[in-house]
């Protein structure tokens, strides 16, 4: 059964939360995390992507900034820490629909054990750079994006506090994407939101695989240099914002090619021909409306492709994602590691299918591809049967602000 817990979040003090707050790490170009500090040196870029301000080149000179600058966002009294343990509602509002969830701290022995599913593969050096970013601040710094299938009594009791509480931030982002966050700090409301968590048989990793990976490195070191161990200990845990899975939204994740592999256009669409229906797309750009099919676009043309094979007992093999690398990408174009091959590129699809046009007409690449989204139910199924989806598969949006809340390790 899950467990959560309230912690004594490390956040910036009322009034600062809107330019303080800033994207995940992972999702902005050098360029545009420079300009973002350069016009607001409070932001908290300056911790999650200190590289832009490191005196040399090198991970150590980063994370030794990173650890800089977030010391001096205390000592200026910038970031305050909360007296008590609390959790913390996190409704984000976005084009008329909201998310409302949970920030709380969960426990690492659930996740080695798979009480928290995963459905990714983690990357080594990625994961090494997570755990030496968290060792270095002593600190997690982004919450681990979960989620649970959702609950009367956990939809209940948020509507319930969200009803009587009053709410610490309210801001809208650069993507205008209002973001609201508000205090539960009293012991028996705490209690019931543990106790209705621990009914729950699994939660599972929408996004941050590799913050979770770093939190489980981070505990053994810990633990095995901890003279005075605890269960209670800080590092045992990980921060996450839990959201129910019927109010989480996944966008396509779409494809583009660099070259046809030797082939021409018309020897391109033969091969596909085998595996794949091809028309003329109904409506130009093309995202399909359904699974199993696809929008194409070669040659300032878009088609709509329609797989012929039929569904099996595996859910990875029925993703659509799956599909595409299996009878397409792989055998026709030799694109056999999407997660290290040059020749592919992933366009999330909070950009739009327009993007794909532009980087083929501009930008000299040569195939792009349309995807349906992955379905959440299809995520949950994948994880409860401990398999692993390919890269790439879901874009959720709208994406967890950083630097609301700071979960510190001692």
């Amino acid at each position: 059964m899950a467990t959560v817990k309230p912690f004594q979040a490390l956040r910036p003090y009322k009034g600062i939360e809107q330019c303080f707050s800033c994207p995940p790490y992972d999702v902005l170009e050098e360029d545009e995390v420079r300009e973002i500090i350069s016009r607001n040196p409070n932001s908290f870029l300056r911790v999650t992507r200190s590289e832009v301000e490191a005196e040399e080149n090198s991970k150590d000179a980063v994370y030794k900034k990173a650890k800089e600058n977030l010391e001096s966002f205390i000592k200026n009294g910038v970031l305050i820490k909360d007296p008590e343990p609390s959790f913390y509602i996190y409704r984000e509002t976005w084009q008329g629909l909201s998310q409302t969830g949970f920030f709380a701290v969960v426990s690492v022995d659930e996740y080695d054990k798979g009480i928290i599913k995963k459905h990714e593969l983690t990357r080594k050096d990625k994961e090494e750079d997570r755990t030496n970013h968290i060792l270095n601040l002593n600190a997690q710094t982004g919450p681990v994006f979960l989620t649970y299938k959702a609950r009367e009594d956990l939809k209940t009791i948020i509507d319930k506090l969200i009803k009587n509480k009053e709410i610490l931030y309210s801001f809208c982002d650069e993507n205008n994407v209002k973001h609201e966050l508000i205090k539960v700090q009293e012991e028996n409301e705490r209690e019931q939101i543990e106790k209705a968590f621990n009914s729950i048989e699994y939660l599972y990793i929408v996004d941050g695989h590799h913050r979770a990976a770093a939190a489980s490195r981070v505990q053994k070191i810990l633990k095995e240099k901890d003279t005075n161990y605890s269960l209670d200990k800080p590092y045992n845990y990980f921060m996450a914002a839990i959201f129910p899975h019927n109010e989480l939204r996944i966008l396509p994740y779409n494809r583009i090619v660099k070259d046809l592999n030797g082939l021409s256009e018309d020897e391109f669409l033969k091969k596909i021909g085998s595996y794949f229906e091809v028309e003329e797309a109904p409506f130009s750009p093309y995202s399909p409306d359904s699974s199993h099919s696809f929008g194409m676009y070669l040659q300032k043309n878009w088609y709509k492709l329609t797989f012929k094979g039929e569904e099996g007992e595996d859910p990875v093999e029925n993703l659509d994602v799956q599909i595409l690398q299996k009878y397409l990408l792989d055998p026709i174009l030799s694109i056999k590691d999407p997660r290290t091959d040059p020749r592919i590129y992933f366009l999330g699809g909070i950009r739009g299918v327009k993007e794909i046009e532009k980087w083929v007409d501009k930008k000299d690449w040569k195939v792009g591809f349309s995807m349906y989204p992955t379905q959440i139910d299809q995520l949950l199924k994948v994880a409860e049967m401990n398999k692993i989806m390919p890269p790439k598969s879901t874009w959720f949006e709208p994406k967890l602000r950083s630097g609301l809340l700071i979960h510190e390790l001692s």
